[in-house]
């Protein structure tokens, strides 16, 4: 006896020029395999003949369309049916873009496809559109009907032409279709049953192929994803716990388990698995809204996935190629900034290169694209202001898709494709875009050393809010005030508020703005100083990278969020600031910055 509990379901889009026979091949599937209520097959073929119309298959699914209200399960795109394998749901596209759009966006997809050619019509525009259409929603599985044999005198040479070209196009797009199957639908050939009137044809029926599509894993049995969603701290009652929150995306975990957090590469084991009002638990699973602790202490933001170490790990990077499905009113365009949102992260993201896209309305193939237009699906190539970590969304389908969000509005959904980060940014393309046109005045930077008795440098101090690093980077500009150094403090806020606009809140452009007038600062000979609350590797490497050729020092107050990085120096928590000045002065002297002469 078959446990309905355990069975598979699969769902299966199919997509084909008008008139070719979709409806006609979902209409026999559902005959065929006895899916229909008792009684409708008979029922629409007296009702066809009482209107002196020929009966076709096509007519079943009218026929439950209209019977919707009385619990049968079917609407205008969905038809249900199952084998002793599994549960199938045939998706109809008609719709081009409501159906795009909720395969993009992860509200329906399909694992697999059956394409409908008509062999009297032969391959027409359509046919190629709707192959851009699977290539594009990133279905691997293919299944091409050759439908209408029966007009052809089922003629193997016709069936080969067809297979022979259409083969050929799907390769230019990426598509390599797992079987091709020469059909009638109307008269039952190779729906079902082996058809006896086509022996030279020796592949699968297409109820045979449908069982032989692999059915993507259950979510329990992927790798194990927790987007991190927050992190509390408990203080009462002498409890020190830091409890990491969320919902566990795929997979599971127990306690005892090594874990990594991406992109920050902080390891640690799971200590206890809590929960709100519920006993004490030692595993966690798919769908669980729940929270770890970790045997060691670790230091991590809201936004990172949490993966197991002994499974495979989600890609780490910030330029991917995606399929995105464009419902924004304006266009988008190339180098505006969006938000992006991939589970619980969020960054700034850039449009970098449209490779192909297609008018969803039509499905006609637009090239040479230089901005998405509304109801446009595209294969673009973006790009984030800092690294994320995300799963192919053939994988992982939580951790593999985002949403793109224009003027507080979500303006686009996509799937990631393929991690790209290994290839050139638009922070680099930027910075030697800027150095090669650097205007330079006529002192040399050892001149200007030499009379102001110091080299420039740019010291960020990092850590915590509330740690006192405020206070030692105000002191130490005084201190080299007072022994006459060319020195400024700069605070954050003067960031957020300034340089031509309000970002409070956008960190990645504070980050940014503070690279590009540290550049300038100390280009201009002086020891530049600023604060950041929970700076991380990538902010870090960011400022670095925009201040070259000069370079940065950095000075970590209390806990710090680096697990790539040294700091050049670690001060404690709330230490004396003039003893902390005094370290940071050391510092400078050892690394030549503060130059001592000697008679």
């Amino acid at each position: 006896m078959i446990d309905i509990n355990a069975r598979e379901r699969m769902n299966i889009v199919i997509v084909g020029h008008v008139d070719h026979g979709k409806s006609t091949v979902i209409g026999r599937l559902l005959a065929d395999t006895g899916s229909l209520p008792d009684g409708k097959l008979e029922q629409v073929k007296e009702m066809c003949r009482r209107s002196s119309k020929p009966f076709e298959y096509a007519f079943l699914l009218d026929a439950l369309k209209d019977e919707r209200s009385q619990g049968i399960t079917i609407d205008t795109a969905r038809s249900f049916f199952k084998t002793k394998k599994r549960d199938y749901i045939i998706i109809d596209a008609p719709g081009h873009i409501e159906f795009l759009k909720n395969m993009i966006t992860g509200a329906a997809r399909a694992e697999a496809a059956l394409l409908v050619i008509d062999a009297h019509e032969g391959i027409q525009e359509n046919s190629k559109r709707h192959g851009h259409m699977v290539s594009m929603l990133g279905v691997k599985q293919v299944s091409v009907l050759v439908n209408k044999m029966d007009m052809m005198g089922y003629d193997e040479n016709v069936f080969d032409e067809i297979k022979k070209t259409y083969t050929g196009f799907l390769k230019q797009i990426g598509v390599e279709p797992v079987s091709f199957i020469p059909i009638s639908a109307r008269e039952g050939e190779n729906i079902v049953g082996i058809s006896t009137r086509m022996p030279w044809h020796c592949g699968p029926t297409v109820l045979a192929q449908l069982d032989l599509f692999e059915c993507p894993k259950d979510i329990t049995r992927k790798p194990f994803r927790f987007p991190v969603q927050e992190i509390y701290k408990f203080t009462r009652n002498n409890d020190d716990r830091r409890i990491v929150a969320g919902t566990v995306d795929s997979g599971s975990a127990k306690v005892g388990d090594e874990v990594i957090f991406l992109p920050s590469q902080k390891k640690s084991f799971i200590k206890s698995i809590e929960a709100f009002n519920s006993p004490p638990k030692t595993a966690a699973r798919a769908g669980d809204a729940t929270g770890f602790t970790f045997m060691t202490q670790i230091y991590i933001r809201p936004g990172d996935i949490m993966a197991k170490t002994s499974e495979p790990l989600p890609h780490v990077g910030g330029r991917f190629k995606a399929n995105i499905f464009w419902v924004g009113r304006a266009p988008m365009i190339k180098g505006k900034t969006y938000k992006l949102k991939l589970a619980a992260a969020r960054a700034n993201a850039r449009l970098v290169e449209i490779k192909q896209a297609i008018d969803a309305s039509d499905l006609s193939t637009i090239a040479g694209k230089q901005q998405l237009d509304r109801h446009d699906v595209a294969e673009c190539v973006f790009e984030t202001s800092k690294p994320l970590a995300f799963d192919i969304a053939a994988d992982n389908e939580g951790t593999g898709r985002f949403v793109i969000v224009d003027n507080y509005e979500i303006a686009g959904g996509g799937v990631i494709l393929e991690n790209y980060s290994s290839e050139d940014s638009i922070l680099k393309q930027h910075v030697r875009a800027r150095e090669s046109i650097w205007e330079k005045g006529l002192i040399a930077p050892e001149r200007r050393a030499q009379r102001q008795k110091h080299k420039s440098k740019f010291i960020a101090f990092t850590g915590p809010g509330g740690v006192g690093k405020r206070d030692i980077a105000k002191a130490l500009e005084k201190e080299l005030f007072v022994r006459e150094y060319n020195t400024y403090y700069l605070g954050m806020t003067n960031i957020e508020h300034g340089l031509d606009a309000d970002i409070s809140g956008d960190s990645d452009e504070r980050i940014r703005r503070l690279g590009e007038l540290a550049r300038i600062m100390t280009d201009a000979g002086m020891i530049f100083i600023t604060t950041i609350d929970d700076a991380d590797d990538y902010d870090i490497e960011t400022l670095k990278f925009l201040n070259e050729p000069n370079e940065i020092l950095v000075v970590t107050v209390g806990e710090n969020n680096f697990s790539r990085y040294s700091a050049d120096l670690e001060i404690p928590t709330r230490k004396n600031p003039e003893a902390a000045v005094a370290g940071v002065l050391k510092l400078l002297k050892a690394k030549d910055v503060i130059l001592e002469y000697y008679l």
